[in-house]
């Protein structure tokens, strides 16, 4: 196994396949933005969303995609014009991945780009314990998704970050007011269907407890863009508050804490969950 690997891998306790599973996909997506990074992609776009947060600022859950945004907009980006670079990056850590790449529905605005493997290889690759492997099915695949938004909203400022592993490299990234925008548009526009996405909530608390201020302006942006806020007056903190408050009243708590929990270490951390409790959470909301 590789020396670098190895290190990496040190950082985690693996007592079980969802350990190992998630080990495997963390060390893969790092590799993945140390690709980005050699082929100037960060000069052209940043990194934002969970998997951000997860990898530049600690956040304590597991995140599975890596979403991006250009730094402004650019109807003839092509994302797929960094599969080799991707796939030479995880090649010369012993990783071998197929890339697939498409647009959202078909639009060009969103465009995915997938890197699926083999998972039981790639184990073998990291030397997971031989016990761990053989509870994976030999055709089983690790897939990881990397999304990025080619019409920016306005209105936001980007940050350098840097990782030491695998390599010294840095990222760019939006800041972390900006960061926050970006999760409460999700918190209060995302489409919940039959699923809520109890991430949402939980990166929601994180910035109450770790970073409060959010960009209000920004979040605005991001609304006007997807239809949400269509008035010509501002965006205000007393509309902000109305609106989380509204989203607060109307979601299911205990679909929410069921959504999040396999992705979160300590489950206890959701006990208190309810919807006292996000009201709270909102009066700690500070604006930038």
């Amino acid at each position: 196994m590789n020396e670098v690997i190895h290190h990496i891998l040190s950082k985690y306790e693996i007592r079980s396949l969802d350990d190992s599973i998630r080990a495997l996909r963390e060390i893969m997506q790092e590799i993945a933005l140390l690709g980005l990074w050699r082929s100037k992609f960060f000069e052209k776009a940043a990194f934002y969303g969970g998997t951000a947060l997860r990898v530049l600022y600690d956040l304590d859950r597991f995140s599975e995609d890596l979403d991006f945004s250009l730094l402004e907009t650019n109807k003839d980006f092509d994302l797929s014009s960094y599969n080799n670079a991707l796939k030479r990056e995880l090649f010369s850590f012993g990783f071998e991945v197929e890339i697939e790449s498409r647009s959202k529905l078909g639009e060009a605005i969103v465009q995915s780009t997938f890197l699926k493997a083999n998972t039981r290889n790639q184990m073998l690759t990291i030397d997971i314990d031989k016990s761990i492997i053989r509870q994976i099915l030999r055709n089983q695949k690790i897939k990881i998704k990397l999304e990025i938004d080619t019409n920016p909203p306005p209105g936001f400022s980007t940050t350098n970050k840097y990782l030491l592993l695998p390599i010294p490299f840095s990222i760019k990234t939006f800041s972390l007011p900006d960061l926050f925008a970006g999760k409460m548009h999700a918190v209060l526009c995302r489409g919940w269907k039959s699923r809520i996405k109890g991430r949402d909530w939980y990166d929601l608390v994180w910035f109450a407890a770790h970073h409060p201020e959010l960009h209000l302006f920004h979040l605005e942006q991001r609304m006007r863009q997807t239809g949400h806020w269509e008035k010509p007056s501002t965006f205000t903190e007393k509309d902000f508050h109305k609106k989380l408050s509204q989203r607060i009243k109307q979601i299911n708590i205990d679909q929410a804490r069921k959504e999040v929990e396999p992705f979160v270490k300590n489950i206890d951390s959701l006990t208190v969950w309810s919807k006292e409790f996000f009201l709270d959470i909102a009066s700690r909301i500070k604006f930038v």
